[in-house]
């Protein structure tokens, strides 16, 4: 297989020679639930990257609707001082259709509520984000 320069990174998994993916290889992160106080526990990362000392994380969600009150607290407190951007979308991980998305930045959620977002959109938000992290050294 030749090497990818862009990053291009898939899923090199085969369910139907493996078994699921995430039976096999997920951490079962809710063994650790009992080790925080009140229902706080590890939630997954559907993806990071980091550019400048800067992060952008993705939320994907599969279904319409709000963020658990807890990842949304998490998420504003988290992008509080720009270090960490979070774009949430709504779509179809099969396919990659997106519907809608929102972006956490500086402790706030842009726009208020979900806008319609394809996935055009989505890579354009992250394009821009790499502007952003690029002018902008942690270091």
């Amino acid at each position: 297989m030749p090497k990818n320069d862009n990053g291009y990174n898939p899923l090199k998994w085969e369910c139907e020679r493996h078994g699921c993916f995430n039976t096999k290889r997920r951490p079962k992160i809710e063994v650790f639930a009992e080790c925080f106080p009140r229902r706080i526990n590890f939630g997954d990362v559907d993806g990071i990257v980091e550019i400048n000392g800067k992060a952008l994380m993705l939320e994907w969600k599969t279904h319409n609707g709000d963020l658990p009150l807890g990842q949304r607290i998490m998420y504003e407190r988290l992008s509080k001082t720009g270090d960490i951007t979070i774009i949430c979308v709504v779509g179809n991980a099969e396919t990659m259709e997106c519907s809608e998305c929102c972006e956490y930045f500086k402790g706030k959620r842009y726009p208020e509520k979900y806008k319609a977002a394809t996935l055009r959109d989505i890579k354009e938000s992250i394009r821009k984000w790499v502007k952003y992290a690029a002018t902008n050294n942690n270091n």
